[in-house]
């Protein structure tokens, strides 16, 4: 992604400085520091437990740091949320709404009583098209797959609108040609809409194809940022060709040995307090 244009610096859309934060008194997150710019497209990896998704609900401001500041369009999440939307990993419908009325309540919030009854459900029905799931606009989530619900969850984190989303491995209960059909529709979300995304995977394939940095985080706890990597591949990214490439094959294995580097140290660090223990 080109973040300047000719002579225009490209502003800051998320500021979190010097973030900490414990449960419990496990500390979680170290001393995390991190700019986004306005229409870029970053994707957190790691181990489970480096404190990812936690980062990822304090930029929402869902949660609060311990320490440190967070701002969004230079506003301070912790004195007011940021117009936002969220798609979390536990779909987070309403189970007593059909998967189309679950989009006209959000579709109310953003445009408030500027559209008719029949203009809202032709808009969310809209929406649910674009998720492949235009043939259930009348069920219930109960009555839904997994996969099912967090495409219409998907659904209505794009109706609402916001051009800053934040995403918890959202594809992680697709199948495959879904997974493919949504990433390439969040993408073009991202280009020709120019909304900030954050997205959390653990497949670094996804990652690559998707993001213009991503951000590794290390083992936890307490989880650290271990680098920031800038992907190297202009957009728009042809996934057959990309996928192909002996140039896209080196950086994944590069991706996933920065990674594993953390993991094997982490792995290290128990074995001799282990060894260290046992020879007391």
């Amino acid at each position: 992604m080109n973040l300047k244009t000719e002579n225009v610096a490209v502003p800051n859309k998320i500021e979190a400085k010097s973030i900490y934060f414990d449960y419990d008194g496990l500390e979680i997150l170290n001393n995390i520091n991190l700019t986004v710019k306005e229409g870029e497209f970053v994707v957190f990896m790691g181990p489970s437990g480096s404190g990812k998704s936690t980062f990822l609900r304090l930029l929402t401001g869902l949660a609060q740091p311990k320490q440190g500041e967070i701002l969004v369009n230079n506003q301070s999440v912790a004195k007011s949320l940021p117009d936002s939307s969220v798609v979390f990993q536990d779909y987070s419908l309403f189970p007593w709404l059909t998967a189309e009325e679950n989009i006209i309540l959000a579709l109310k919030q953003k445009l408030k009583k500027s559209k008719t009854k029949k203009e809202l459900e032709q808009l969310a029905q809209g929406y649910l098209e674009l998720v492949q799931l235009g043939h259930a606009i009348k069920k219930y989530p109960g009555e839904m797959s997994g996969g099912m619900r967090q495409r219409a969850a998907i659904a209505r984190a794009l109706s609402l609108g916001s051009d800053l989303m934040f995403m918890d491995e959202p594809f992680g209960a697709l199948d495959p040609v879904t997974r493919i059909n949504l990433q390439d529709l969040i993408l073009q979300v991202n280009r020709e809409q120019q909304r900030t995304i954050v997205f959390v995977t653990h497949d670094a394939e996804e990652a690559i194809f998707l993001a213009d940095r991503i951000v590794m985080f290390t083992p936890g706890p307490p989880g650290k940022i271990a680098e920031i990597i800038d992907v190297p591949f202009p957009k728009t990214r042809n996934r057959k060709q990309l996928f192909e490439s002996l140039e896209f094959i080196k950086f994944r294995d590069y991706v996933l040995s920065v990674m594993n580097r953390g993991v094997f140290e982490k792995l290290e660090e128990s074995y001799e307090v282990r060894v260290g223990g046992e020879g007391i």
